[in-house]
Order: C-alpha cells, then structure tokens, then sequence
C-alpha cells in the first residue's frame, strides 16, 4: 500500500473492485472488437506508423463516402494493457456520421515508458492525418485521455500543421496529472521519476493552441478521476474552449459504450464543430 497524506493511491487508481461484473469486460470488449472488424468493408488494418512491432493502426473509412473528417482513438489501460484490437466497435458511432476512424496500438510498459508512448502517438497522429482530409478530433480513455491531450500540449510533437486541423479533443475519464503514479505500486511498471512524471502531466503545460477540450468522466468513477477531469478543466480552461461533463450513472467501464451509438450524448459530443 502506497501512501501520501493519508491518500492510499493504489486503491485510488484501481477501478475494477468498484465496478460489478468488472473481470468480464476485456472479454465483451475484445468480442465486440472482433465482430465489428468482421464485419468492416472499408477497413485498413495494421498500418505501420514506425518502427516498433505496436507501432501499427487500424483505419475504418465510411461506406461509399468522402469522409467528412478524421477521428482518432487512443485507448487505455494504465498505459500497460491492451491494444488496438480490443476497442474496434467503438468506431461505429463517428463511422456512422460519416467520418473516418483511426485506431492506434503504442509500446506499453514496461517495454516503454511513458514519453516514448508520447511521442508514438503524435506519430500515430500525423500519419493518420496524411490518410484522411479535413478536421481531425481527438479522443482517448483513462491513459488514452492523458495521450490525447498530451497531443494539444505547447511541448507537442506534432506538426504545426497538423495541430491547426485538431477540431476538438475528447478526454474520456483521462489522467492528466501523472505526479501521484509515482506514489503507487504500478509505477514498478512504469518507472515513472519525479521529472517525468511533471512533464508529462498535462495539467502543468498550457495547449499550444485555443483548441476546444471536452473533460468526460462518469458520476459513478473513482474520485481520482472525477479529480483529474476537473483538474484539466480548470488548468486549461482560461487558454482554451474547455468543459467538463459528468455522465450521470457510469463508470470507468461503460463511461465509452456511448460511441458505439452514432446519436449518443458522447458521439454528439466528440463531432461538434
């Protein structure tokens, strides 16, 4: 157990044993995944966006349309878990509004830490970018929060060029403040230090542009969580269109079920001009 004024942060960060029925979603997610790709006409799978053996993305095109814009998903798991595989079906939502959607993998940990992931995704992005036309958005879960913003931060990788078509960033239950990791016992994995952990934390940077940033947790979330969505909000909200939206009734699981559903609250949200 890890302490910090009285703060036990393992058990702040640990959504599972709050969740019911939580050891069987990775198994309806990868299940739901694997069906929608079945199903894909338009997919572009395991596009190599640099060198590394996870540096690949997966690219849904809408049917026999000009995509109106480019979304980009980052998914989550304490940036140690999962891949791009598991979160296909999340897809259908902008798919069906007519945009396209990427879906990128990156190094997890302990392979990588977290700046290289960092760097990866803004890869993953400008790579993306050179596929699809017109406005690109951004949205990402729980560490995917923390990479999508990272995209927006003044130190960012990406081109100019390509942070000017950024439209909108959607962080879904996201971490932006990295510094209490480096209190918890998974930061045996990500060998966080004090220094990384304050660069890469996107509450002490300010966004390179005034680009809108929508901070979406759940009511029913860890309050760690609720903390860092309102965190961001307030850190960012005097530089840039920021909000913060507290879906009533979900967690940390079924707060991204939403962009299964082209009319949902959450796609809604993630498209606004």
């Amino acid at each position: 157990m890890s302490t910090d004024f009285g703060i036990d942060w393992d058990d702040a960060f640990a959504n599972a044993p709050y969740i019911a029925g939580a050891e069987g979603y990775p198994a309806k997610w990868a299940a739901q995944a694997q069906r929608f790709r079945d199903s894909a006409r338009t997919a572009s799978l395991d596009i190599a966006y640099g060198p590394d053996p996870r540096a690949r993305l997966d690219l849904f095109r809408p049917d026999n349309a000009r995509p109106r814009g480019l979304v980009i998903f980052v998914h989550g798991g304490f940036w140690k878990a999962f891949d791009k595989s598991v979160w296909s079906h999340l897809a259908r939502g902008p798919l069906a509004q007519g945009w396209a959607v990427a879906m990128p993998s990156y190094t997890l940990a302990p392979e990588a830490r977290i700046p290289r992931m960092t760097a990866q995704i803004a890869q993953a992005v400008a790579l993306s970018a050179a596929q699809v036309d017109g406005p690109i958005h951004l949205v990402g879960h729980s560490a995917g929060g923390h990479l999508v913003t990272r995209m927006i931060c003044a130190d960012t990788a990406l081109p100019i060029s390509v942070t000017r078509r950024i439209g909108h960033v959607l962080s879904i239950s996201g971490l932006h403040d990295l510094r209490p990791l480096c209190q918890s016992a998974m930061n045996q994995t990500l060998r966080l230090d004090a220094g990384m952990a304050r660069a890469e934390s996107p509450v002490l940077h300010r966004p390179a542009l005034p680009i809108p940033v929508t901070c979406w947790v759940g009511s029913e979330e860890r309050p760690e969580f609720l903390r860092q969505s309102a965190l961001l909000h307030e850190a960012w909200r005097t530089h840039c269109p920021s909000s913060l939206h507290l879906a009533t009734g979900l967690h940390h699981f079924n707060v991204i079920e939403g962009l299964e559903d082209p009319d949902s609250a959450l796609t809604r949200c993630l498209l606004q001009p």
